[in-house]
This record gives C-alpha cells, structure tokens and sequence, in this order.
C-alpha cells in the first residue's frame, strides 16, 4: 500500500566518524568551492570510473532510465555490480567533488555516514548527472518537499498534463509555493516543477518535523515489498540491504551510517527478547561472530523485513530463517 499521509521525521544527532584534518573555516571553504547537486532520478556510484558495460549505459546518461536498466539485467547481470558499485544519490543531493578524471567525477555524497570520508560517502560517476546549483541551494531555505510516495512524477505544468521526470522515495526539493492539491519545488537544471501533495510531506525547516516511532518506520518498509533487490541501491527503483534500512530511517528524518556493518556499530544495543518494531537486526558470517554482512528490519512477531540478495526482492522473513537465524549478530535501536 502506497503510504500518502505525513511522514514522521527525526533529525538525529550523529557523533562523528572520523576526525577532520583542517580547520571549520576551510572545511567551509573547501566545500563551497567543491559542491554540486545530483541531477537525475538517482545517481549510480562506482568504485572505478571504467567499469561499465555496455548494458549499465541507461544508468550513467541523463536522464537516466533505472527501470530499463534494472529490467535489462539478469541474475548474473545483477551479481556482477556486487562490488562494482558503491552506492546511489538522489536527485538533488548534495556532493562534493573529490577527484576529476576525464568525464567522470569521485564525489562524497552528503549524509550518507561512512569512516571512509567526511563528507560523506564516496565513488565515482559521470560529471554530467551534476549540477553546480548554486540558486538550487539557496532555495532550500524556503523549505522542502520530501517524497513520501515510493515513486512519484514530477510535472512541467501545473495542471500535471506534462511529465517531466519520475522521482524516488527519500528525493528533497526546495519548496517553492503549496497549493491544495499539488506543490511547487525548484530543481536543479530544469526550474520549477509541480508534483501532487498527496505524495509529499512539506517543512519549513526541521525544527518542525516530528519524531518517528518504529511502526512508522516499518510502515515505510512495508511499501517496498516486492522490490527487486539492486547492489547499492537507495531508490525507490531498487534497494540493497543497508539502502533500504538506510532510507527507510533517512526518509523518516534520521539519519544512520549508509553500510551495514557500520549501522552495527551505532545506536543502542538490543537484546534479542526485547526488539521493538524498527529494530536494525544484524547478521555476520561465521555463525554470528564474523564480520556484519546482512541488516534486516524487526516488525514484530518473530519477523523482519529487509532486502536479502540479487536473486530476490524486498519481503518478510522469520528471523530464525534459514541462512540467516544461525548467523543473527544481534540488533540495534536509533530510536529512543
């Protein structure tokens, strides 16, 4: 069931997860000078900018095309990005450009939390998905939309006569006006755009958004069931393991490290006898003792929610399942 009322958001306050090795004025500095805005449905993020084949081309274009992409792949054609890929931004994030080579850019994208760079998380992908966005940044301050439908359109027009581009779960625009039945927001390369209210929730600034319970959050997961599974994924076009527990949370305003063997690290430790709905559940090779290879949602009763592997899709699985209840390595809460 596709959710179309309020979403509950949290800002949550992150501890850091490394150090910075310069000042908070050139920090700023550098950023300023380094920053740019994700401008399609969802950028894909490689680990080295030669790697694609020639069926990944509707990935790296703009616009892209996620749902021929995702379709075009087989099993074997899903498996190979297993280590190929590092993660996705939506369209609007913000990233700051660490590396130039050729047609193609290293970025860090912000907000997704990692030790492995301040400014987010990073990997490579064609500088012509960005947008240097310097008007569509000052917009946010008049407030954002944030896409609460699993996928939703954005129009040219305000009658919603012309489509314009499909947009993902978790995809922040700045709010430009709000109408009874449809919202106004910048983008940015293409100016204003018109999508439905129904669709979206609207702040002024997140001083105003309201704090999530975990059934919220497990709701959220629960309109993805059937999803296929996609390495890296963080759209609504398709999630991997710690992409969907990552943007289900994102989505409801916290904001938690992006892979799962990290998320394992943070929030509050759980005994298994005491889960609570939107409870992160861990797995880890070698019966539970190795290293955190799996996250999975609680939703009650025994189960969770989550988006196994690239032979399946986001579903609802015993906890004790097999392959997975011999290598439970326990369970973490991010929300008090």
């Amino acid at each position: 069931m596709i959710r179309r009322k309020r979403l509950t958001v949290l800002v949550l306050s992150f501890f850091a997860l490394s150090i910075l090795v310069f000042s908070p004025n050139e920090a700023g500095a550098r950023e300023k000078e380094r920053v740019a805005y994700v401008d399609v449905i969802a950028a894909t993020l490689w680990t080295k900018p030669d790697l694609l084949r020639e069926l990944d081309a509707p990935s790296a274009s703009n616009p892209v095309d996620l749902n021929a992409w995702i379709r075009s792949m087989n099993y074997e054609d899903k498996l190979w990005l297993v280590g190929n890929l590092e993660t996705q931004a939506l369209y609007g994030s913000k990233v700051t450009i660490l590396e130039e080579r050729g047609e193609w850019v290293k970025v860090a994208v912000a907000n997704q939390l990692t030790p492995r760079n301040d400014a987010g998380y990073p990997g490579w992908m064609p500088k012509g998905q960005l947008k240097s966005g310097k008007s569509f940044e000052k917009n946010f301050n008049r407030g954002f939309a944030l896409v609460t439908a699993p996928k939703t359109w954005l129009y040219s027009d305000s009658k919603h006569r012309s489509k314009f581009m499909e947009v993902s779960f978790d995809t922040r625009l700045p709010l430009l006006q709000v109408k009874k039945d449809k919202v106004k927001v910048m983008t940015p390369s293409n100016g204003a755009k018109w999508i439905e209210t129904n669709d979206v929730s609207v702040y002024l600034d997140e001083s105003q958004i309201p704090v999530p319970t975990g059934k919220d959050i497990v709701e959220s997961g629960k309109d993805f069931l059937g999803l296929p599974y996609l390495w890296a994924g963080m759209s609504g076009f398709g999630f991997d393991c710690s992409g969907f527990t990552y943007t289900m949370y994102h989505a409801n305003g916290i904001t938690i490290p992006r892979d799962s063997s990290i998320q394992a690290l943070h929030g509050k430790k759980v005994e298994q006898e005491n889960l609570q709905q939107g409870d992160l559940l861990f797995f880890a090779y070698d019966k539970g003792k190795g290293k955190v290879h799996h996250v999975g949602m609680y939703i009650g009763d025994g189960k969770m929610i989550h988006s196994p592997n690239s032979s399946t899709h986001v579903r609802i699985d015993e906890i004790k399942t097999s392959g997975y209840g011999e290598e439970y390595a326990g369970a973490r809460r991010y929300i008090d």
